[in-house]
């Protein structure tokens, strides 16, 4: 008997340009334009693995890193699963030699080899993950920008990691959100020098979701409106022309004007809501000196930070920089793990900080151990991967394999 099914991998992105706030809460459709990074899926992603099978029970099942999850009627994940279906169903309609996989239950399995609901994308990967996977076990022929259009309907931000490289979602005009999508604005070998160092300064799940934050904010926030009617479009046009001209100052000087206003109407929402901590602003005081400094000998931005609706700092920096931004970050924020420097980049000759940086700008003598608790350096990376059967996370009854 022929066993359908499919196993994805899928990366998490990081906004530069950052989305925050739905026009639509139900199509999640936002109330601007964003632009991420992929981010490699050898360090951070999520996988999926699929199967649709006649004999199983009636109804769907899911599973995250091994515990089931709820399927609602009508809840995000459903209502992915419902648009797939019904490409599905046009596919078999359309060939009567096709097994009618769209009427059969689905068994489907996830796991995220990060934190989730700690501030590091884990919903965008795991909802990329989950339409690649049901897509390629549904052979369907739409398009990566095409399967954004449902990935967005279960995490507004999913829909970037269906690409690698460098990736914007267009907010669209039409209120069906038949273009609000993904496309990829440049892919990850135009820019390979660009480097990220992940410094996750809480691994608890954040106290404010996303979601409920998005909707306090355009409830009450009068800071958003200015946001998104006149600073985001011309920030978008701007870095989608840093990126093409590989002009990094432009790309950080952008990066973390960004992230400020982002984290300045979440603050101007009733009541604030706060995802930055004084470890968070420690790391900005780190940068800005940095950059203070360098720009001050004659020489450009070394790094740009990056804050999500959480305390976790990414770091933007070109290969070159990136012993720099490891060797300060270490010196201040010492961690309880080992940092694994998959690039070894602490082999590499020591890079002096530039010459008048002021240690004051950190606490006298750094920042107790664990304050940031590890390091995840990490590149540009590929959108969703197909992986072979022998990955697959499901056993023959078609429930989770205990992972090692």
């Amino acid at each position: 008997m022929a066993l359908y099914q499919a196993t994805a991998s899928a990366p998490v992105n990081i906004a530069c340009i950052k989305y925050w706030g739905k026009r639509d809460t139900a199509l999640i459709l936002p109330t601007n334009s964003s632009l991420s990074v992929t981010l490699s899926q050898d360090h951070l992603r999520s996988t999926t693995s699929s199967r649709a099978d006649a004999s199983f029970a009636q109804g769907d099942r899911l599973w995250l890193n091994g515990k089931e999850e709820e399927i609602k009627a009508g809840g995000r994940t459903a209502t992915c699963l419902a648009a797939l279906r019904k490409w599905r169903k046009e596919v078999e309609e359309g060939d009567a030699s096709e097994p009618k996989m769209s009427e059969w239950p689905l068994r489907i399995a996830s796991y995220n080899n990060f934190p989730t609901a700690a501030g590091l994308a884990s919903s965008a990967s795991g909802l990329a993950a989950l339409v690649a996977s049901v897509s390629q076990l549904y052979q369907l022929p739409q398009t990566p920008s095409e399967l954004s259009l449902i990935a967005r309907q279960g995490s507004g931000s999913a829909c970037r990691s269906l690409f690698g490289g460098f990736v914007a979602w267009r907010m669209g005009a039409r209120d069906d959100g038949a273009d609000s999508l993904a496309v990829q604005v440049a892919p990850r070998e135009h820019w390979p020098e660009m480097h990220a160092l992940i410094c996750v300064v809480s691994d608890a799940k954040k106290g404010t979701s996303s979601t409920s934050g998005m909707q306090k904010t355009v409830a009450t926030s009068t800071l958003l409106q200015h946001r998104i009617k006149h600073v985001v479009p011309q920030r978008m046009d701007e870095i989608e022309r840093a990126i093409a001209e590989r002009d990094f100052d432009a790309f950080a000087k952008l990066t973390m004007r960004d992230s400020n206003s982002f984290h300045a109407v979440c603050l101007d929402t009733e009541p604030p809501i706060f995802y930055l901590n004084d470890v968070s602003r420690a790391i900005i005081a780190v940068v800005e000196e940095l950059n203070r400094a360098s720009v001050a000998q004659g020489n450009g931005l070394v790094a740009a930070y990056t804050f999500d609706a959480g305390p976790n700092a990414v770091i933007y920096t070109l290969e070159a920089n990136m012993p720099l931004i490891v060797n300060t970050i270490n010196e201040y924020f010492p961690q309880t793990q080992a940092f694994p420097d998959p690039f070894k980049m602490l082999d590499k000759a020591h890079i002096a900080k530039p010459e008048g940086f002021n240690p004051a700008v950190v606490r006298e003598g750094g920042w107790e151990k664990g304050a940031v608790s590890r390091l995840i350096h990490t590149t540009v990376g590929d959108g969703p991967r197909r992986l072979g059967d022998e990955e697959s996370l499901l056993n023959e009854s078609g429930e989770p394999k205990t992972l090692a």
